[in-house]
């Protein structure tokens, strides 16, 4: 028997609420997926187990039933991504249900290193 899929996607760039949506449907799904995006963005989060300021782990994460999976198109700062998963364990919420593609994409020190250069040549 197949089951339902509800996707979200966003049209347009910033704030559209597409995290607030997740976050009111994550509760009774058994997967949520990133699949593009990076930790430039986020929202916050309040439930039961506190409050949540996400901006790379998907908010599925607080459903101890649901598979959480940051997809190839995703950005992760492995740094950003250490300390958003050790904040989340401090308030008590398990993270072994979260899986990284081994084609999402990575953000090294040394990229940023580069980006910061590049807009200080570019001046005023």
């Amino acid at each position: 028997m197949a089951g339902s899929v509800t996707v979200v996607v966003g049209t347009q760039w910033g704030d559209e609420g597409k995290g607030k949506l997740i976050d009111l449907l994550s509760g009774d799904v058994d997967m949520c997926m990133r699949f593009q995006g990076g930790g430039n963005a986020g929202h916050t989060v309040v439930n039961e187990h506190g409050e949540f300021k996400l901006h790379l782990v998907p908010c599925g994460i607080f459903n101890p039933a649901c598979v959480c999976v940051m997809g190839t198109g995703t950005v992760v700062d492995p740094q950003d991504m250490i300390d958003e998963l050790v904040g989340i364990e401090r308030q008590g919420i398990a993270v072994d249900n979260l899986f990284v593609s081994d084609r999402a994409h990575v953000v090294m020190p040394y990229h940023k290193l580069l980006d910061r250069l590049e807009e200080e040549t570019r001046g005023a």
